[in-house]
């Protein structure tokens, strides 16, 4: 029997409202939880999809609670989007990038639609939502080399906040092929993260070896972040400098769940990516060559179309914060990935 955390997002229609106040760019979430449903990827000891479960045989527990768990077998079309660092030292891996617009289209299936973002210190739209696989195809053709700079977190937050304006039924999947460093984003992992766990996504990405850019592009010096050292948002106590805002790229810190939203060294994060898809139930794949690139894509199709998708109405929905929910797979020598929890908005008396 194997036990891992859970973390569970919000699909049902009501679940989520996002309100846009006046005096702010970013969205207020209120949250009222009627059905939760989490993904879950279940696997053997060699990291086999394992198919013909069903939800007898899943114990799925909120807050220490048991609870009475379904397996959704509805159909639910997937939006995805893809975002490519373009940034001038992959200008020599860009050509095999270009070549991958027409599998996409198995990934996200018959009735699933992509997205293209490209980004160095832009992000660019190459393509909207779109399920024509020749728009997907040209969209990554398009992609050009840029400055010396990788927002990744901005591009992060930017494809987040395309996902969250499709329709609720759909999941909401996010792909990121780039190096694990972040350049200069205006927004840290915490905001990052905060919004993607609001907006029910489960982040893929595909890293590209540093060693790979470094032997084959030019030294550019990096282009300086537009939002100054002393703007960005800090924990108290602490002033802006050229120092703290370099170290928002450094360490070698996994935080808990719960920790990125309150400790203070929860900004200060190495590998974004990591963070991204281990505290969103997806998984991080890394390729050398262009059949492991291939290789990497068609992996997290199949995964997709194979996970389960338990649901469930808590029955301690009224308690407000944090909940964290464990899994048991009445199983032997299986594995079980999903997300870790889910936030709830305290009940107004």
């Amino acid at each position: 029997m194997t036990v891992r955390h859970v973390t569970v997002g919000l699909l049902a229609v009501g679940l989520l409202v996002a309100q846009e106040p006046q005096d702010s760019q970013q969205p207020t979430f209120r949250i009222g939880v009627d059905i939760v449903m989490a993904p879950v990827t279940v696997t053997d000891a060699q990291g086999n999809n394992i198919n013909g479960l069903t939800a007898l045989d899943f114990q799925l527990f909120d807050n220490g609670i048991l609870q009475t768990v379904a397996e959704d077998v509805t159909s639910h079309p997937i939006s995805m989007v893809v975002a490519v660092q373009a940034s001038a030292n992959m200008e020599q891996l860009l050509p095999n990038l270009r070549k991958i617009g027409s599998l996409f289209n198995n990934v996200v299936g018959e009735s699933g639609e992509v997205a293209v973002l490209a980004f160095d210190h832009r992000i660019q739209t190459m393509t909207g939502f779109t399920s024509d696989p020749d728009k997907i195809s040209e969209a990554f053709k398009k992609i050009k080399s840029g400055s010396g700079t990788s927002h990744l977190n901005d591009a992060a937050n930017q494809a987040t906040y395309m996902l969250r304006t499709r329709p609720s039924n759909r999941r909401r999947i996010m792909m990121l092929i780039a190096e694990t460093r972040d350049y200069g984003s205006a927004v840290n992992v915490r905001d990052v993260l905060t919004n993607v766990e609001f907006a029910n996504i489960v982040v893929y990405p595909i890293e590209v070896s540093h060693l790979m850019t470094s032997l084959t592009s030019k030294a550019e010096p990096p282009r300086p972040s537009a939002v100054p050292p002393e703007a960005r948002q800090l924990p108290a106590g602490i002033v802006g400098t050229l120092t703290t805002d370099a170290q928002q790229n450094m360490g070698n810190y996994t935080p808990i769940f719960k920790e990125i939203f309150t400790a203070t060294k929860a900004i200060f994060i190495s590998n974004p990516q990591e963070v991204y898809a281990k505290f969103t139930g997806g998984k991080e794949y890394s390729y050398k060559t262009q059949r492991g690139l291939e290789q990497a894509i068609t992996e997290i199709g199949n995964e997709v179309h194979s996970q389960y998708l338990l649901t469930y109405i808590p029955s301690n929905k009224a308690e407000g914060g944090y909940h964290d929910i464990v899994v048991k797979v009445l199983r032997r020598d299986l594995e079980v990935r999903t997300r870790r929890g889910y936030w709830v908005a305290p009940q107004p008396n």
